[in-house]
């Protein structure tokens, strides 16, 4: 085994999802042939920061359109299928049924997903609620964010992984902590669009508001569907229990270009009386409300971003000006870019993870 100083290091900024998986690959792929560091602003410990993306998704399979995605965001969606619904042991996720009702009924036998899940079947006129005439069920999987994430942390930890809590600025400074010979991957997020040196404006927030319910007696997920032309209003409809503990996530919104972080309590009453129309054990005796969240879905124009790009080193911009890194020589540093997943961050973070670091055969 090499010693560690000798091995080239690979810098990630971010811990999100995408961050930590990604340093799961690298360090399973590659155990003796990098030193891993990630330096974030929020770490998995930071689950209440409204600024980080991971904690405050609802983290289940979910379509979010009846039409095909291109190849790569089938393989990705599909990998990372397999690998949470193989997890279900650990109890960090789990395996429940899905139901989503449809206003129109046409081609739902033929939809894309139903390779992808198990257990597919369209609903009979029978099991529709009025004002809907079509609907599939099937069986998905759920993750508890505020499980998995200090549970990615605590494993890298066991791997050598270092965390640095620090938010980063530029590219340049993390060149610095990379040093000589190290790679970066970008795994930012909304970040994306304001690091120096990447400043990526196809960037955007969508906004998500949601109730976290203790509410032991639902036991599967309920929703309507949020593509973009069913959706024009920014409401999502969803229902989501979450592995033990009985929580169930329930929402809410899918308003694109909105920063705003504050709890609309308008919007949270109307969250609660949609989903409990849909499931009435919400309102059980044994039901409570825990809380009222905002999230912001990192999302970007054109889908997500996972790509290699080499900038040149030492790093330059007129936005800082008067500031000089540490690495004065000339060179070509590598940025791995995996960010702009929007509301699919964890139901495609293995395979984008698995994409992202097979980019490391490029450099």
């Amino acid at each position: 085994m090499s010693n560690t100083q000798d091995k080239k290091h690979i810098v990630i900024i971010g811990s999100g999802v995408i961050g930590l998986t990604i340093a799961q690959v690298v360090t399973t792929r590659f155990p003796d042939k990098y030193r891993v560091t990630i330096v974030a602003r929020d770490t998995p410990e930071d689950l209440t920061s409204q600024a980080f993306s991971s904690p405050w998704a609802g983290a289940n399979w979910s379509p979010f359109s009846v039409e095909m995605p291109d190849h790569k965001t089938f393989r990705r969606e599909l990998e990372t299928f397999n690998t949470f619904w193989d997890m279900e042991h650990t109890g960090l996720t789990y395996n429940v049924p899905y139901t989503i009702y449809f206003p129109e009924a046409q081609g739902l036998e033929n939809v894309w997903f139903k390779a992808l899940v198990r257990d597919f079947r369209v609903l009979s006129p029978e099991e529709l609620p009025s004002g809907f005439t079509g609907g599939v069920k099937f069986s998905t999987i759920t993750v508890n964010p505020i499980k998995y994430l200090p549970w990615l942390k605590n494993e890298l930890l066991n791997r050598g992984v270092v965390f640095v809590k620090r938010q980063i600025h530029t590219i340049g400074e993390a060149a610095d902590i990379a040093g000589p010979e190290g790679i970066i991957f970008n795994a930012t997020g909304l970040g994306a669009r304001s690091l120096i040196g990447v400043e990526d404006k196809l960037v955007y927030p969508i906004r998500g508001q949601t109730i976290l319910v203790e509410a032991p007696a639902v036991k599967e997920c309920v929703a309507l569907p949020i593509g973009t032309g069913e959706n024009p209003d920014g409401k999502a409809t969803y229902i989501i229990p979450r592995p033990s503990q009985g929580h169930v996530i329930i929402g809410g919104t899918y308003q694109k270009n909105n920063w705003d972080t504050s709890v609309n309590f308008e919007t949270a009453r109307e969250i609660w009386d949609r989903a409990v129309e849909f499931l009435p054990a919400l309102k059980s005796d044994k039901s409570r409300i825990i809380s009222h969240n905002v999230g912001l879905r990192p999302a970007r124009e054109g889908g997500p971003r996972i790509e290699l790009q080499k900038v040149r080193l030492p790093f330059v911009s007129d936005l800082m000006h008067g500031v000089k890194g540490t690495i004065s020589e000339e060179r070509e540093l590598p940025i791995i870019h995996a960010y702009g997943f929007g509301g699919t961050g964890y139901q495609a973070s293995w395979g984008s993870a698995e994409e992202a670091v097979s980019l490391l055969e490029s450099i």
